[in-house]
């Protein structure tokens, strides 16, 4: 059968990517020692032209799909599987039990694992207690806990308002609950985790980038935080503040005001005591431009930010902010609860946001007992169990050291994502595990991807992208109503032709029917 050629619209460069995914609403740089600058637009780099053929039988589909693999990339390394979950045969394998980096769908892994620990119906809770009586008058003579239970969803993704809008619900819950003083400390929670924050197997050049942010069981927007400039009168310091705002994170301002000018030179750092510097100079003529930060301590942050917002809300706290855990006795004081877990997981699978996997994968360690303190080792070897035990995976198929796909000790091999998307199929919660991923075509990561092929709005699975990972992991109806699960995995650094072959075996795929 002949190939048919697309030409599929061009796709910008993975940076490119990773940065229209957190864009601001204002222009800003990254990292940790920014300096912001209008730069002009470089071309994107062009995809290869697609091609997809229309095989009318398994031996077609073998053939189609080997030729695919075999034209288009000059080196790497691929495994490759197809699997008919209609029928139960494997329709086209090539180095499936090859234990690969997977990228970002490192996350099927992980949603699959949080779903079967909680149900796509279940809520995280974030808690805010106190140590001490509270008096007729609203005084508590004690402390005030900020208890973070690991919920990815602190930020105005899923709360209308600014980025500290989850931290200003708190504030006005306690203040309904009648608090007014509190003269002790406010303490921010975060032992539902380990300490460790930065997942082993990340590279040190990731840290500067919000897909790279802190682990935390107490976050707040993403742990991300934007460091907002704006002009004072001439000659005068610029104004600096943080959003959210935290008063826990001191600023040292050095940024002038400059007359009559319009732009701006400033440069923004972070340093490891977590206090901001901003340097330079802007102009009056000049609006106010963001500076986007990775949060280091991200317990610190958070509570700071409801300090904030208890004062916003009317509610005084006497003493400092610090970290420590929760005593048992701690009375509940108010309670705001997450979206249901299959938001979560479809706003994680469909932006691919990395932050949102690694809470997952240590909640999951907890379990809704919230019996265990959450780790990525303990978060590994439980999914080990859950692929070998429950999904029927080989025991040496899956060894990963974080949630996120992120690290570059997780392997997997093709054979144990299709064994997981065959369970997933057919769990309780497939319909939500279905749901959260991106349509060809359509939606999220797959918009651009395989567009006027018979794969739009039909296949539909998780991305994974890094310098040297492309790769795909879902399923797709074939013509006559087929279901297939497939598994598509490039190590290598010729990702622009993988990346057409990819979608070409997609298109493929979908335009399949046996004789």
């Amino acid at each position: 059968m002949p190939f048919r050629v697309r030409n599929l619209p061009s796709w910008p460069s993975v940076g490119a990517a990773l940065l229209l995914l957190s864009a601001l609403p204002l222009p800003a740089a990254r990292g940790q020692s920014v300096r912001h600058r209008h730069r002009a637009r470089r071309a994107p780099l062009a995809v290869p032209a697609m091609r997809y053929a229309e095989p009318r039988s398994v031996s077609d589909l073998d053939a189609d799909l080997a030729s695919m693999l075999s034209r288009r990339v000059r080196s790497g390394r691929w495994g490759v599987i197809v699997v008919s979950l209609t029928r139960g045969d494997t329709l086209y394998q090539v180095n499936a039990d090859q234990p690969l980096r997977p990228a970002s769908t490192m996350k099927l892994f992980t949603s699959a694992l949080a779903f079967d620990r909680f149900g796509p119906d279940y809520e995280f809770a974030t808690d805010v207690l106190r140590d001490g009586p509270v008096d007729s008058a609203g005084r508590v003579s004690g402390n005030l806990f900020l208890r973070g239970d690991g919920d990815p969803s602190l930020s105005n993704r899923f709360l209308r308002g600014e980025p500290d809008a989850p931290m200003q619900s708190l504030a006005r819950a306690v203040a309904a609950a009648g608090v007014k003083r509190v003269h002790g400390d406010l303490v921010g929670d975060a032992t539902a985790f380990e300490a460790q924050r930065i997942p082993t197997g990340w590279l040190r050049r990731y840290l500067e980038s919000g897909y790279a942010a802190r682990v935390s069981a107490l976050s707040l927007n993403d742990n991300l935080m934007w460091v907002a400039v704006s002009p004072g009168a001439a000659g005068k310091p610029a104004a600096v503040g943080l959003q959210p705002s935290s008063s826990a994170i001191p600023i040292s301002n050095s940024v002038r005001t400059i007359a009559g000018s319009a732009g701006a030179s400033i440069s923004v750092h972070a340093n490891p005591d977590g206090s901001v510097v901003a340097r330079g100079w802007i102009g009056t003529r000049c609006g106010t431009r963001l500076y986007e930060l990775v949060i280091e301590d991200p317990a610190t942050f958070t509570a700071g930010a409801f300090r904030d917002a208890l004062t916003a809300a009317g509610v005084t706290v006497d003493g400092k902010i610090r970290v420590a855990s929760t005593p048992p006795g701690a009375i509940k004081v108010a309670s705001l609860p997450s979206p249901p877990l299959a938001r979560i997981v479809a706003a994680m699978n469909r932006e691919s946001i990395n932050h949102y996997a690694e809470l997952l994968f240590r909640d999951a360690v907890r379990g809704p007992g919230r019996e265990t303190v959450g780790s990525a080792d303990l978060g590994a070897a439980m999914l080990q169990k859950f692929m070998t035990d429950q999904v029927g995976a080989a025991s040496d198929a899956v060894s990963v050291s974080d949630g996120s796909g992120l690290s570059t000790l997780d392997r997997i091999t093709p054979r144990a994502m299709v064994d997981l998307l065959s369970y997933a199929h057919r769990s309780l919660w497939s319909a939500a595990f279905h749901a959260s991923l991106p349509v060809a075509g359509e939606s999220e990561l797959l918009r651009n991807r395989m567009r006027q092929t018979p794969a739009q709005g039909n296949l539909h699975a998780k991305t994974g992208t890094t310098n040297d990972v492309i790769s795909l992991g879902g399923y797709v109806t074939a013509i006559d109503g087929e279901i297939l699960a497939f598994s598509f995995i490039y190590n290598g650094h010729d990702r622009w032709n993988a990346k057409s072959t990819i979608d070409g075996m997609g298109a493929t795929l979908a335009s399949f029917v046996r004789d």
